[in-house]
């Protein structure tokens, strides 16, 4: 896979293991016959550790051998987070510092997560790009302030903390980015 070709949310394989990237940047050359530099922000799977990676436009990484398996979450305990395959009923268990990022949007009746598998082991989970969740506390509007695109923060169901506008109440539903965790409409 061509370098301009990787988006965020792929799997690609670096340095021998799968890595998922986070984010990517492209830096344009100011002068003449020089390269397009792509820069991603990409976690390791197997070890956990985040890694950059710094490609030119011509290079490529291949993509990594794993199976996403669609899953439910089942509980959580004190160390780890279970999950439910779908199609076989097999039960994955993956550590909360694991996910730490993840836990933050998924609650139990989420759909469309994947268990990303690689060599016959759960290394993480893949969360849709946007979410919907209820806000739990937020501060009441200022009557008179709608006219200017003002925040406040707001706790959402799964104890998350973000920025929403101001004319936002307690007990709605809204659409968050999980990647990016900013607030997106109501749902």
């Amino acid at each position: 896979m061509l370098a301009k070709e990787i988006k965020s949310g792929a799997i690609v394989t670096f340095q021998g293991s799968p890595c998922l990237i986070q984010s990517v940047s492209v830096h344009t050359p100011s002068a003449r016959g020089a390269a397009t530099l792509y820069k991603y922000r990409a976690r390791n799977l197997v070890t956990k550790q985040k890694v950059d990676i710094t490609l030119k436009g011509s290079e490529s990484l291949d993509e990594a051998d794993f199976s996403k398996r669609l899953v439910k979450l089942m509980y959580t305990d004190a160390t780890h987070v279970h999950f439910l395959d779908q199609a076989d009923f097999n039960q994955y268990s993956i550590e909360l510092a694991q996910l730490s990022d993840e836990l933050q949007f998924l609650v139990p009746e989420l759909e469309d997560v994947y268990a990303l598998i690689y060599q016959d082991e759960c290394v993480g989970i893949q969360l849709p790009a946007t979410v919907e969740l209820k806000v739990t506390q937020c501060d009441p509007g200022v009557k008179g302030n709608s006219a200017t695109s003002r925040t406040k923060p707001a706790t959402l169901e799964t104890g998350f903390v973000l920025q929403v506008p101001e004319y936002l109440k307690e007990g709605e539903q809204i659409k968050v980015d999980t990647r990016t965790g900013q607030y997106l409409s109501r749902a």
